[in-house]
């Protein structure tokens, strides 16, 4: 079990101890603000902890920059000790302020403690790739972000109700600093990581390094664009959660253990969404989650809104108890923990995304730029919420503007970036529609360059095979399909390298073998398709000699398989032309057969055809 990986726990820990201190901290000062009516700088209570959300970002915005660059220089597991360190002492400063109420030095320590976390993030997601393998990535990604929002919850009750004791800061102090020193000797147990690079320079101008690692993060469009997306999740995110502690005091008129109940029931929906992501991807990295996870936030958000703006209302200060017997009260858990659930379904496949497709020696720094981006975003949330209050919109307006501008951001997402709804097809196709057995995935290659070869079925057997095999595959296809409207779409910078007969369109021809020979020296898997279209009697149309042509200039191994199963679903021939006939049934059994691969001095297509046939027969 990954958790008891010793390799894995000690990160797994540490950040947990370092996410419990930051909302202890963050919830304590929260609920002192909001119950007492603390006032600072001419800002009202409600407005103040707006503000306070501010603070804590901040540091991720102007130093995310150089916390990359540091964690890419230095070794790892020296930053991390160095950092936890760092976490005492903010906690003894933390002391002081809770003792004198000194709110505005309590308010630089929050901002310290995102400053503590400004430099731990880089180190904790860049180096997961360094401690675990490929296949167990969205697994630790999703411990990670399971870990965190049990701190999370766990920071928001203890901060809460310790806060409400008579006495109460002296509690949380004492708190504060025994977790510290406990993350402190935990990060002490984290494994040497050596990946660094000496030669980097540290900049001490915040922003030419910002501008610099956020251009070098362009260059690959699909990670920038999933930077785009979990900063979207904390933009919508950070105001929501912003709002729990205005609902229960404006809206609901609860105590400030509603408000942890509410805070309790976003942190366990979370958890549970990163969980389900962990489950529901299958060992690979599944971004065809994301589409799904973030039409999931947008129908609780809206039906959230609903319920607020039609709650009763009450003048008596409500218990828990007293809540939770209201008309309507379940309801708007009930969507807390959906929203909460679908936002932990979209972030968890874009960060172990993020980190398998960024370059090793620049993963920090990719890290530091999500982080930029992700304080952008929710500096600008919050300073709309901010804006929102002071014009005294009503926080189910605000709800319901936010959650129509997530529908409208993530549709502009997906038409931008096809990579996520052809994922999100295939995932469908996969769970929803098709029982998928693959038999003997271990001999496709886990990260050389090789051909994939498959029988030709169906219109959708890229689409499955997509689905079924756990790296990327670029898939060769007649190029006339790309001109099939919702093919059309689904193709685009999906991978696929459209091919015509050489007598048909001899440009088109020879772009698509110089676009093969690129993607296997970029180390990529091909797959081909060798009867050059789709059967019509469901047995094997005669085998082109392309491959061979290939292999001459690529000489990598080629994989036989045998896709069995889709033959009579609408998408193949069998009876009528595709797509012309009703289907006589929607659950398929579908199996991917694979052989081993073959040596590309010993490839030719009368072998290869007859090693796919076996595959058949079996």
């Amino acid at each position: 079990m990954l958790l008891k990986d010793k390799q894995f726990f000690p990160l797994m820990w540490t950040q947990f101890c370092g996410a419990l201190n930051d909302n202890i901290l963050k919830n304590a000062l929260i609920m002192l603000i909001t119950f007492k009516g603390i006032q600072l700088w001419g800002m009202r209570a409600e407005v103040l902890v707006s503000f306070a959300t501010l603070i804590f970002i901040l540091p991720f915005f102007l130093f995310s920059a150089m916390a990359g660059v540091v964690s890419d220089r230095y070794q790892k597991h020296q930053i991390i000790k160095a950092v936890k360190l760092f976490e005492i002492i903010i906690m003894l400063l933390a002391a002081v302020g809770f003792h004198y109420e000194l709110y505005s030095l309590l308010l630089f320590v929050l901002f310290l403690m995102g400053l503590h976390s400004t430099f731990f993030g880089p180190v904790k997601y860049s180096s997961l790739p360094e401690l675990v393998s490929t296949e167990n990535l969205t697994e630790a990604n999703a411990y990670i972000e399971v870990g965190t929002f049990i701190a999370i919850l766990i920071g928001t009750i203890t901060g809460g109700h310790f806060i409400s004791l008579d006495h109460g800061v002296y509690y949380i102090i004492a708190i504060l600093l025994v977790v510290s020193v406990i993350g402190y000797a935990l990060s002490l147990l984290v494994p040497k990581l050596y990946l660094k690079n000496d030669s980097l320079k540290i900049s001490a101008n915040p922003f030419p390094s910002t501008w610099e690692i956020l251009k070098q993060s362009r260059s690959n469009v699909t990670v920038f664009n999933s930077i785009l997306g979990i900063s979207w999740f904390w933009f919508v995110g950070a105001v929501i959660l912003s709002l729990l502690p205005t609902i229960t005091t404006k809206v609901i008129n609860g105590n400030e253990h509603v408000v942890t109940l509410f805070l309790s029931m976003f942190t366990i929906g979370i958890a549970i969404g990163a969980i389900l992501c962990e489950k529901l991807s299958f060992k690979r990295v599944e971004i065809g989650l994301v589409p799904f996870g973030s039409l999931g936030m947008s129908v609780f958000l809206i039906d959230l809104s609903f319920v607020i703006s039609s709650w009763p209302g009450s003048t008596d200060l409500l218990t828990t108890a007293e809540f939770l017997s209201m008309n309507g009260a379940y309801r708007m858990l009930v969507d807390l923990l959906g929203v909460a659930i679908f936002g932990g379904l979209f972030t968890v496949p874009l960060y172990t995304f993020i980190q398998q497709r960024s370059a090793p020696e620049f993963r920090s720094r990719t890290i530091g730029s999500n982080n930029i981006m992700n304080a952008f975003f929710m500096v600008i949330g919050s300073a709309l919420l901010m804006l929102f209050l002071k014009l005294e919109f009503s926080i189910a307006k605000i709800i319901l503007i936010f959650s129509v501008t997530n529908i409208a951001v993530a549709i502009y997402i997906y038409f931008l970036v096809p990579e996520f709804t052809l994922r999100f097809v295939s995932w469908l196709l996969a769970r929803c529609f098709y029982k998928m057995k693959v038999t003997n995935h271990n001999l496709i290659p886990e990260n050389q360059a090789a051909i994939l070869t498959c029988n030709h079925v169906s219109f959708v057997d890229w689409l499955v095979i997509a689905a079924m095999i756990k790296r990327p595959v670029k898939f060769v296809m007649y190029y006339k399909f790309a001109s099939i409207p919702i093919f059309k779409y689904l193709m685009k910078d999906a991978g696929v390298i459209p091919i015509a007969g050489k007598n048909e369109d001899e440009k088109i021809f020879n772009r698509a073998f110089e676009k093969i020979s690129e993607s296997l020296n970029q180390g990529d898997l091909v797959c081909i398709f060798p009867e050059g279209s789709i059967t019509k009697d469901g047995k094997l149309l005669p085998f082109k000699k392309g491959i061979e042509h290939i292999l001459l200039k690529n000489p990598v191994p080629v994989v036989p398989m045998a896709l069995k199963g889709l033959w009579g679903s609408i998408f193949s021939h069998k009876d009528a032309r595709a797509f012309t006939k009703l289907p006589k049934k929607i659950w398929f059994r579908v199996e991917l057969a694979i052989s081993k691969p073959i040596p590309p001095d010993q490839v030719k297509v009368e072998n290869l055809q007859f090693e796919i046939q076996k595959l058949l027969d079996h």
